[in-house]
């Protein structure tokens, strides 16, 4: 009986019925929150000493288990007012029940269990307190109720008594509901998880429903006096009505197990079924879309259940359900339980399943072994992590988790899938003041209703009838003002209220026989229509006796014993459901088609009529030109000349033409083996499918063709390849008696059940000849129809149990893999910007990426072209990265192991091909744990970074130099250069995309603070000896190296060794030769009569984001190539230094150098080829406008370092092999910079948003060069604004929280700003809305707390870019 909650006393609902009980708390069922050893009271009562009279939540302390099995201690709170002076009545507890509050009460209960002597199964005595054994409650005033099975059947209500200690029980239940007596539900709690009485429950008693007031006085509490108010306690504090909690469910099953608490954390349960197919999934929470905690997928036959268990957690590998959620697959109790009943049992196994840590029934589909939930349908999701072929249960569940899921309130969802279903992203469903259940309405024409269902609402949206195949007065009844019907679309909402009221009813006679536990007990079968049984009685214009004399559609005809039982089943539902309201929500936008046996409809609605061109879904077809408009190709592989007819579908098949199929064929399960049957023939209007089959436990093959016209329904007048019987008779030889036995009545004779399918030959195997000869049978004299004859033959309904779903699973997978290698074969080799990392994700989440990286090596060992081989090794190592899921480390990290020198020495001397094996033959050794898969993974990265370099180093072809007169023994020649500030394009510059896709930076040269703040110094001196020094330009400050040999300069690909930077600048100018026989004091003296002396200076700190260390190495080498007499242009320079960087293992691109060695506001750009060439255009701006952007240009130093300039790794020290040192420079990873290894590791996967950001930045590049020509500050704010986001998108993290505030302090004082460089730290660069504003910003961000050591500077663009110039003779220091 329906009540609400009032103030201090039950009053009846809305719905009506009478109040009862006593005024002081209401008889609602309250979920009891009890966790192991756990403490769930919120803290305001835990730390709140006890009151006389009082309960400090429902149970003291929750229930804390013992390492011994069989006794739990519960604390109870002082009851009446008296405190026990006893601190416990057990001595094993002694010690933790004395920690027990004063007035606590330790209740100790032991559970009595004794062994059968004939089964030896356990069997429950009670619980013991004491001396003093609790037994099972009885039933006052009625007979002990009789049991048919291990559970009791007795209708609910009615009063409980049952004695506890010297106290006596009494208990009210509401009519449906059974009390439990505590039984074992305290002993057999999952540890972690709370227990809330009504939670499910494995235990020998009965259904039960328990009231939070009958177990506060089952445990000898109090009321509290806010019951009314508070319904519980969760893990969180509280339970309210309007928050978490209402009902729990004990669920009892033949033996204890654990307890799961549903309704303490109020979940939602969508089951998706057909209308044979349940599935369930429950939700806990709800982030982006439903977030579900179980799926359950029943199964029709037992032999489907692991493939699709197996299914289910691929779907989860692929990120389409979420990672916690639980996977179960299911057997159906029986075949013919109908949609209610199947529904019914997966609530129980839910419930169950649940407890321990679930959907579909299967009627026959002609057209998918795997049934109408595993089609698949022309449908790619380019955004999806996981690449694979969309299935109908794939869009079902994405419909129910993102659109009808998010917003609903906890419950259970149920959802057919023998229907494809479109709701738009908002359907605008209200979910306010939601009770009872819902259904989901589609529109539909009237034409379409008549044979279907209809609801009949009222204005205010509920139920009033439900109609299947109406008559016309009845459907002109439902029709709405747009003319359509609300369609029954198959989906449907239960509140938590209504589920557990529907799942109350699977112990009560005969709607226990819908589950596997009825069964099991011998009951029997009967079969409920979840629409017109379950909903059909909350309709309001339905009567009882209407109701009850009344059969679901999917039923059909039975005797009289059917209708009576069907008839008890229906008064069960009536008496839980009938008070539950039922409304309908109606999606205008939405549609909704059933998935019929007609192969016509099948076939319409996998094509696209109106097309240009035919749908070709991941598959391979080597002549697209022969494939018509309005065709479907749905993972194939298509060798060959094979044609296609307009509104004909190829699914899962692999053939080699010649091949011609006509109009309106559905093809599906052909491998290549069987594409000879087809050459010669054209077909039309048929459907021809492979099966993979079990007989007897032998896997083998049969195959099936019918006409696209025959029916599958039971009648008498059929037809069989689009002809009569008797026509088909008469053409091919075969008689009624080589299909149908005699005796079979006439009315059974029919396609599903003509024995037309060979299965076994004695001699040969068989193939799709053994059916197609019936198309033609008069060409072989009759030696086909012998063979025929001569089989092993079944009809449709005795295939379907043989079908091996496994196998049909393991095929599909296994040509999805097929057709999949050459797409990425033709990816990588037509460097095609598509993402390879979901296939890759795919292959390894399946079990499949030993094929893949075959193909991947092969791609790079024949590469001609750098570029793809670097891309193939980089996809190599991503299917490393994700073979470790996500353990053993993380992925950029050193790369420097010996065991991968000789695949890197292959790489440095050009032997790719050589290369390519040497690194598989040692991947080989790295594959048994994730943390050398992840170590594997960064050679493979450091694999592609020499061929990156190699890529880059081809600019050293526009390096050239011009010989001068050499500079006389201790004169200097002094380089000084602007730093530089990119406005625009930055990464686009960066191998490999600035030759893969080409670049385009917009960048100024400028000074700081007045200064030129880059330089560097060279001079010969008599010494056959290197000098370097780093540091500010007055001597006595500078670290100063001397390099008197070879030796001394073997660090020089080590970025962080001292000096590298001056020393590869002596080997990249040509004046030492590491690898020569000479030493360098022979080399010296040989060419120069002496040595040099380098000084490198910058006065901008580490990190500043400015371009330092490329205009730096630009300035060591003009100084030094004009030290030793020769002269080399700004162009060449630029190239130079890209090879040095390349040298030097730092990498990087050419817009450091461009900003900083050309003066002024100029555009640098790179071309998609190779070799590597920069060419750069200065910009014009008005005249004065330099002026007025050096009056609008500050940067302020954050104080923070950029992430960027910590290097990751450390190549080791040079090597002595062979009698001569051997650097690692020559087969070493670049030590990569982390923004840039991970741009790069981005870029390489062509994940989407980085390849459509990179095109942004080089055509941005564009507009920020034409703000300039216009000499507009707003728009190039504009600009600068839009290129941190830019940046950002690039290289995620780039922006420091403490940079962050900076910038937002700043933000009204500007038209825009950036950080310089890659981000991270270093310089921000503003442009202010008004001139000269240093003073000011000062102020404002002198006014904030916590920026750090920050400073501001001014700025002004350069207009003389590089400048070298020859001093004065000096004595050598």
């Amino acid at each position: 009986m329906p009540f609400t909650r009032g103030c201090g006393q039950l009053q009846p609902s809305p719905t009506g019925g009478e109040a009862s009980g006593p005024r002081t708390a209401p008889r609602v069922p309250f979920p009891l929150a009890l966790a192991k050893n756990h403490d769930l009271r919120p803290a305001r009562l835990r730390a709140r000493a006890p009151q006389a009279g009082a309960a400090v939540g429902p149970l003291r302390s929750g229930l804390r288990r013992e390492s011994v099995r069989s006794c739990i201690c519960v604390p109870i709170a002082g009851h009446g007012g008296l405190s026990n002076p006893h601190a416990s009545l057990c001595p094993a507890h002694k010690t933790r029940c004395q920690a027990l509050p004063a007035r606590a009460l330790p209740l100790h209960l032991s559970h009595v269990e004794r062994q059968h002597p004939l089964t030896g199964r356990r069997i429950s005595e009670g619980w013991r307190r004491g001396e003093t054994t609790l037994p099972r409650v009885r039933r006052e005033g009625t007979r002990s109720p009789a049991l048919k099975s291990p559970l009791h059947r007795a209708p609910g209500g009615g009063r409980y008594v049952g004695p506890l200690g010297s106290r006596q029980l009494t208990a009210d239940c509401p009519r449906g509901f059974r009390a439990h007596p505590f039984g074992r539900a305290g002993q057999s709690l999952v540890a972690g998880c709370p227990l809330a009485i009504g939670g499910v429950c494995r235990s020998h008693y009965p259904l039960a429903l328990v009231f939070q007031r009958e177990l506060w006085d089952l445990a000898g509490a109090a009321v509290p006096g806010d019951a009314q108010d508070r319904v519980g306690y969760g893990p969180q504090g509280p339970l309210t009505p309007e928050a978490d909690g209402a009902l729990l469910v004990l669920l009892e099953t033949a033996s204890p197990a654990s307890v799961y608490p549903i309704g303490a954390h109020h979940p939602q349960i969508l089951i998706t079924c057909r209308l044979w197919n349940p599935s369930i999934l429950v939700r806990m929470e709800q982030r982006k879309g439903v977030d579900w905690t179980v799926i359950i997928l029943t199964c029709q036959y037992k032999d489907s259940v692991q493939v699709f268990q197996r299914e289910l957690e691929l779907r989860q590998k692929r990120e389409q359900i979420p990672a916690r959620t639980l996977l179960l697959a299911v057997e159906d109790p029986e075949m013919r339980v109908g949609s209610g009943g199947a529904t019914l049992n997966a609530l129980l196994v839910a419930a169950e399943h649940l407890s321990a840590r679930a959907g579909f029934t299967g009627r026959d589909f002609p057209f998918d072994d795997c049934g109408r939930a595993f089609t698949c349908l022309p449908v790619e999701n380019p955004q999806a992590p996981v690449e694979a072929v969309v299935c109908n249960l794939d869009c079902l569940l994405d419909i129910m988790s993102h659109r009808l899921g998010p917003g609903s309130p906890p419950g259970v969802w149920v959802c057919s899938t023998d229907m494809l279903l479109s709701v738009p992203p908002n359907p605008g469903i209200s979910w306010d003041g939601f009770r009872g259940a819902r259904v989901i309405a589609l529109p539909g024409s009237t034409a379409y209703a008549r044979n279907h269902g209809v609801y009949l609402t009222d204005s205010q949206g509920f139920v009033l009838d439900i109609y299947y195949q109406g008559t016309e007065a009845e459907i002109q009844q439902c029709t709405r003002t747009d003319g359509q019907v609300p369609l029954v679309s198959g989906v449907a909402f239960f509140s938590v209220e209504t589920a557990e009221h529907l799942l109350a009813t699977h112990v009560s006679p005969p709607l226990d026989a819908c589950t596997y536990m009825g069964l099991d007990s011998g009951a029997r079968p009967v079969q409920l229509s979840l629409f017109f049984d379950i909903l059909l009685c909350m309709a309001q214009n339905v009567s009882r006796e209407d109701f009850l004399v009344g059969r679901p559609p999917e039923m059909g005809q039975g005797g009289a014993d059917v209708a009576g039982y069907l008839q008890g089943a229906r008064a069960e539902l009536w008496r839980e459901l009938r008070d539950q309201p039922l409304t309908m929500a109606y999606v205008p936008d939405g549609s909704y088609s059933y998935m019929t046996n007609s192969a016509s409809d099948f076939l319409r609605s996998l094509t696209f009529p109106g097309a240009p061109r035919a749908h070709i879904v991941h598959s391979q077809v080597e002549e697209l030109q022969l494939l018509e408009a309005g065709s479907s190709v749905v993972s194939c592989l298509l060798e060959g000349p094979v044609r296609l007819g307009p509104g004909s579908v190829l699914q899962h098949c692999h053939l080699r033409g010649p091949i011609h199929i006509g109009t309106s064929c559905f093809v599906s399960g052909l491998d290549i083996a069987q594409s000879e049957a087809l050459h010669g023939l054209e077909l039309c209007d048929l459907v021809l499918q492979g099966h993979h089959v079990r007989l007897h436990g032998t896997p083998s093959r049969a195959f099936t063709l019918v006409g696209r016209l025959d029916s599958w329904e039971r009648q008498r007048t059929g037809t069989y390849l689009n002809m009569s019987w008797s026509e088909f008779f008469q053409k091919t030889g075969i008689r009624d008696w080589d299909l149908w036995d005699p005796d079979m009545p006439p009315a059974e004779r029919c396609l599903l059940s003509a024995r037309l399918f060979p299965v076994l030959h004695p001699s040969r195997a068989l193939g799709p000849r053994d059916m197609l000869w019936m198309l033609d049978p008069q060409e072989d004299g009759g030696e086909a129809l012998r063979a025929w004859r001569a089989s092993w033959r079944l009809s449709w309904e005795q295939l379907q149990p043989c079908v091996d779903r496994a196998a049909t699973m393991a095929s599909r997978q296994d040509l999805f893999f097929r057709q999949a290698l050459p797409k990425a074969r033709h990816v990588l080799e037509a460097r095609q910007d598509l993402s390879l990392r979901p296939l890759i994700r795919a292959a390894v989440r399946e079990g499949c990426p030993g094929p893949l990286l075959a193909t991947l090596d092969q791609v790079a060992a024949d590469a001609g072209d750098p570029g793809v081989a670097a891309r193939a090794l980089a996809c190599v190592a991503d299917v490393l990265g994700c073979m470790a899921e996500g353990q053993g480390g993380l992925r950029s990290g050193p790369a420097a192991n010996p065991e991968w020198m000789r695949p890197f020495s292959y790489l440095e001397c050009g032997d790719l091909a050589g290369g390519v094996e040497a690194l598989a033959q040692e991947r080989d050794k790295w594959l048994s744990r994730p943390a050398l898969l992840v170590r594997a993974a960064r050679h493979y990265e450091g694999a592609g970074q020499i061929l990156i370099r190699q890529a880059v180093m081809s600019a050293q072809h526009f390096v050239s130099t011009e010989p001068v007169e050499l500079p006389a023994p201790g004169q200097w020649v002094v380089a000084e250069c602007p730093a530089r500030v990119d406005f625009s394009g930055g990464w686009s510059d960066t191998p490999p995309l600035a030759y893969e896709l080409g670049g385009a930076v917009l960048g100024l040269a400028v000074r700081v603070d007045g200064r030129r703040p880059i330089g560097a110094r060279a001079r010969r001196i008599l010494e056959p000896e290197l000098w370097l020094a780093v540091g500010p330009q007055q001597d006595q400050m500078a670290m100063k190296i001397v390099c008197r040999s070879l030796d001394d300069l073997q660090d020089y690909c080590q970025p962080h060794a001292p000096g590298a930077l001056l020393k590869v600048a002596f080997i990249c100018a040509g004046i030492v030769h590491v690898r020569s026989k000479l030493s360098l004091r022979e080399q010296l003296l040989c060419t120069f009569r002496g040595g040099f002396e380098l000084h490198t200076w910058s006065e901008l700190p580490h990190g500043s984001g400015l371009g330092t260390s490329s205009i730096l190495a630009g300035a060591a080498l003009a100084a030094l190539q004009r030290a030793a007499g020769r002269v080399v242009g700004t162009e060449a320079l630029i190239h130079a230094v890209l090879h040095l960087e390349q040298v030097l293992t730092t990498g990087g691109g050419w817009q450091d150098q461009v900003g900083g060695l050309i003066p002024g506001i100029k555009v640098g750009r790179s071309q998609a080829q190779l070799p590597l060439k920069v060419e750069v255009e200065e910009i014009t701006v008005p005249e004065g406008f330099v002026q007025k952007l050096n009056d609008h240009l500050l940067l302020v130093y954050t104080g923070k370092t950029r992430l960027a300039r910590n290097l990751l790794q450390v190549s080791p020290g040079p090597r002595r092999e062979g009698g001569r040192w051997f650097s690692w420079a020559q087969i070493l990873i670049a030590p990569l910079l982390p923004h840039l290894q991970d741009v790069l590791r981005s870029w390489y996967a062509r994940l989407p948003a980085v390849v459509q950001n990179a095109h942004n930045l080089v055509q941005h590049t564009e507009k920020c060069a034409e703000a300039f020509r216009q000499g507009s500050l707003p728009l190039l704010g504009q600009c600068l604004t839009s290129y941190w986001e830019q940046k950002k998108l690039m290289a995620p993290g780039c922006e420091p929280l403490a940079v962050r505030r900076m910038m937002d302090i700043l933000a009204p004082h500007v038209h825009g700003q950036s950080l310089a460089g890659a981000g991270g730290g270093g310089f921000l660069y503003l442009l202010t809305k008004e001139p000269q504003q240093k003073e000011v910003l000062e102020a404002v961000l002198a006014k904030t707390e916590g920026l750090g050591n920050y400073s501001i500077h001014l700025v002004e663009v350069d207009t003389q870019g590089l400048s070298l110039q020859l001093l004065e003779s000096e004595t050598s220091t």
